[in-house]
């Protein structure tokens, strides 16, 4: 695995079990990143010193997680050029919805992208696809994960196919 490359940032640590499929995914491509907590409202210094410096480290794309209305990803996306991805965490009485428009109802001019509620996987093989475009190795792990999912599919339909021949007759 090469050095960390996605930067990993959540709210608060309770939303750590929801973003495990970030980095269980980036571990699956051989993808290195770090994961820290930081609160654009509690921790400004700490947000703000991650943003800034995350290109500087050598990272390349930032996911940034936070439930409510929180608005960690835009805060990042303002302190950094590098591609931010929102991953909306469900919590508190609007089950995530909130966090999700808090993303993306950005203004324009400071762009982030975001994954739905809960969508932590998808937001590393987004980070994935990012790093793909000028990272032959990461394309060539990508390019295996689809082949993997497209053989489970097939797998899954030949399965299901054989069940109904066999009621069919």
């Amino acid at each position: 695995m090469s050095g960390a490359k996605v930067l990993i940032v959540m709210g608060s640590d309770s939303d750590f079990e929801q973003l495990q499929p970030s980095w269980k995914i980036l571990d699956e491509l051989e993808i290195g990143y770090q994961v820290r907590v930081a609160s654009a409202h509690r921790t400004p210094d700490v947000v703000h010193d991650l943003a800034s410096n995350a290109q500087r480290r050598g990272f390349s794309v930032v996911l940034a997680a936070a439930g409510g209305a929180a608005h960690l990803a835009g805060v990042i996306a303002a302190l950094t050029t590098l591609p931010v991805v929102a991953m909306p965490v469900a919590n508190g009485a609007f089950a995530g919805v909130d966090a999700l428009l808090s993303s993306v109802q950005m203004p324009a001019g400071v762009p982030l992208a975001s994954v739905g509620v809960d969508g932590a996987r998808n937001a590393g093989l987004y980070a994935a696809a990012i790093l793909a475009t000028h990272d032959a190795a990461v394309r060539q792990n990508l390019i295996a994960y689809r082949r993997r999912l497209h053989a489970k599919v097939i797998a899954a339909d030949a399965a299901v196919q054989s069940k109904f021949e066999q009621k069919t007759h």
